[in-house]
């Protein structure tokens, strides 16, 4: 008998699901990276420095999750955690400056647009910094997932 075989049958039809997180993961970097660039490019809005600094993280995103997808690397979670926890930090300052709960003495942006420059408020309360967070927070709880399950079911 195989070891998947073995296995309870809810486990046996989950695994498909969970193999799908990396490529959930993907899809997601690949819409943040094409919405900001459709902001900037074809919408003439310009990133504010804390925006620059999401994009910096997200970018590189669709690269690395695409070539350990391409290579089946069980190992995907550790490349990714680092750049996407960091983005969440930084997605989650610029809600609080955007949402007026840090004052804005504590932007970084000096130059250029404003960190809680009003571009975007589509249904009253979707901006861009939260359209980043949620980016950020569905590739980590992906990346979290994927992790943990392929280290439980290493041991």
């Amino acid at each position: 008998m195989s070891e998947a075989s073995q296995m309870p049958l809810a486990t046996r039809r989950a695994a498909p699901l969970w193999d799908a997180l990396p490529y959930v993961a993907w899809v997601q970097a690949c819409v943040a990276t094409m919405g900001s660039l459709y902001f900037s490019e074809v919408m003439d809005l310009p990133p504010c420095v804390l925006c620059w600094y999401q994009r910096i993280l997200m970018y590189p995103l669709v690269a690395v999750l695409a070539v350990g997808i391409l290579r089946r690397d069980l190992g995907i979670a550790a490349y990714v955690l680092p750049l996407t926890l960091l983005g969440l930090a930084i997605a989650g300052y610029h809600n609080l400056l955007y949402y007026g709960v840090l004052p804005e003495s504590a932007q970084p942006c000096r130059l250029g647009i404003s960190c809680t420059a009003r571009q975007i408020e589509w249904l009253g309360f979707i901006t861009i910094p939260l359209m980043s967070l949620a980016a950020f927070s569905i590739i980590n709880i992906c990346m979290g997932l994927y992790w943990t399950r392929k280290r439980d079911s290493d041991e």
